[in-house]
């Protein structure tokens, strides 16, 4: 993935404590694009939040789920729908029926590894 690439973080959260806050600011340190969504907040570390990925002002390159599996599956749904072709599955927010729909639907997943932890190691951040 570039390093101009857009991310959208579903999950994203004020707590510094949760993988959703770690996630994100992992990402924006690294991202120029970085978009936190969660319809709990109005700003994380004074950026705008977004209640739902249908009203990020950009499309997403990769949607990133710091989620529970049933909100994750709703997620992958819309992805779909807004044309969005990468989704990365926090460990714990992922699901059998997340993962087949994105298959199925030809939206690249990743599961079964932190982003924080396993993707910059393993490649996500090289160029394409």
């Amino acid at each position: 993935m570039k390093k101009d690439a857009i991310v959208a973080v579903v999950g994203a959260t004020t707590n510094r404590e949760k993988w959703g806050y770690k996630v994100y600011k992992a990402l924006k340190g690294y991202y120029s694009s970085v978009f936190p969504v969660n319809p709990k907040y109005k700003s994380i570390d004074l950026d705008r939040c977004y209640p739902d990925v249908s009203s990020l002002p950009e499309r997403p390159d990769i949607v990133v789920t710091v989620v529970p599996p049933r909100i994750t599956e709703d997620v992958v749904k819309s992805c779909y729908k807004l044309g969005i072709k990468s989704v990365w599955m926090q460990p714990g927010s992922e699901s059998k029926e997340a993962i087949d729909f994105c298959r199925k639907n030809n939206i690249d997943v990743v599961y079964n590894a932190c982003l924080v932890v396993d993707g910059l190691k393993i490649g996500f951040d090289k160029d394409e």
